[in-house]
């Protein structure tokens, strides 16, 4: 990791402060409709039923202006989808998101527009994320242009001052993505959310598919932005490394529901629950290289058929018979630290 994002100290927030994104109880359901077949056999008397996956279930999450939230889990556990919501991209099936204090859904006009505007979104897939059709100039600028951000008279100063904050050369804006390699297609990305004046920056995955070294890179340029133009980040990754030098605080996910939230550094010393231990676990290590590392064992199971009660009881080495059949309340175990496990109840 590279020596500017080991220098990289958590800040303090207010509790009392309005958050600036905050979820009250949201889940987002995908149903899969039955086509004609399915729909004959179930007339037919089939057992036939529609399929329904449970992305995200009942999540609360607060992100105050200015914070780094890490958001962790396992590939198929919800962190997409959840962030998608908070960007505004996915509306959830149930439950309230919050901008600034008030009710997204009740958002008109005006209002509703800088709401948007404000939320945007980094994609992991540098290569997928951008129209292979438009040029630089017009992946960056078509959104500012239309919101009246800027002027056409001013277009070509813009995108030019917006690519160069993202460490690119304007000289190259004329090009089409295809002629870029992926670290550069990223800021491309970078600039294209910037370019509209956001606060408020979901990162998803977003160095998950660059080397290394360009990861360290991107990284750099996204601390460098938080400083300079007061930005917020829920980021999300899977890799543990990354989120212990970049967040002030950690969310951890399991199979669409939070099962642990605190900051960063309590998260990576005195981890609450059994999955988040898991997770550490099997984290390598230097000063653990002596070490035999263990997994966590089992699949993440379907959302389709999510288990009952705690939906990690099956793959818990602790899990006992509450664990089966009711589902833990995510409470306060200590000051900031909360964390959904019976075990606590224990204790």
């Amino acid at each position: 990791m590279s020596a500017s994002l080991a220098e990289h100290a958590p800040r303090t927030f207010s509790d009392t402060e309005t958050p600036m994104v905050e979820l009250r109880g949201v889940s987002r359901r995908f149903a899969k409709k039955l086509d004609l077949a399915a729909k004959l056999a179930r007339k037919l008397g089939a057992d036939v039923k529609e399929e329904v996956v449970h992305a995200v279930d009942k999540v609360d999450l607060r992100v105050r202006k200015g914070e780094v939230v890490g958001l962790v889990g396992e590939s198929g556990c919800g962190k997409s989808t959840l962030g998608r919501i908070v960007a505004g991209i996915l509306p959830q099936s149930d439950g309230e998101v919050f901008w600034k204090g008030q009710e997204v859904g009740t958002l008109t006009g005006e209002a509703a527009r800088q709401s948007k505007l404000q939320r945007q979104m980094i994609f992991q897939d540098p290569y997928a994320s951008l129209n292979p059709r438009m040029r630089v100039a017009d992946i960056v600028g078509e959104a500012p242009l239309v919101h009246g951000l800027t002027r056409r008279s001013e277009f070509d100063t813009y995108v030019d001052d917006q690519m160069r904050r993202a460490g690119l050369d304007p000289a190259f804006k004329r090009r089409y993505p295809h002629q870029f390699s992926g670290g550069q297609r990223q800021r491309i990305g970078i600039a294209r959310a910037l370019a509209v004046q956001p606060e408020f920056i979901v990162c998803d995955e977003a160095v998950a598919a660059l080397d290394v070294s360009i990861q360290a890179q991107i990284l750099n340029l996204f601390m460098r932005l938080r400083r300079e133009l007061d930005l917020t980040y829920l980021f999300i990754s899977h890799d543990l490394s990354v989120v212990e030098h970049l967040s002030d605080r950690v969310v951890i996910m399991y199979l669409g529901r939070v099962v642990e939230e605190a900051p960063t550094e309590t998260i990576f010393r005195r981890a609450n629950h059994p999955y988040t231990r898991s997770l550490l676990d099997s984290v390598p290590r230097i000063e653990n290289r002596k070490r035999a590392f263990t997994v966590v064992k089992g699949e993440i199971p379907s959302p389709l058929n999510p288990p009952t009660g705690c939906h990690f009881h099956p793959r818990c080495p602790l899990a006992f018979d509450r664990c089966k059949a009711e589902a833990p309340a995510l409470r306060e175990v200590a000051p900031g630290h909360r964390s959904a496990c019976h075990l606590n109840d224990a204790a």
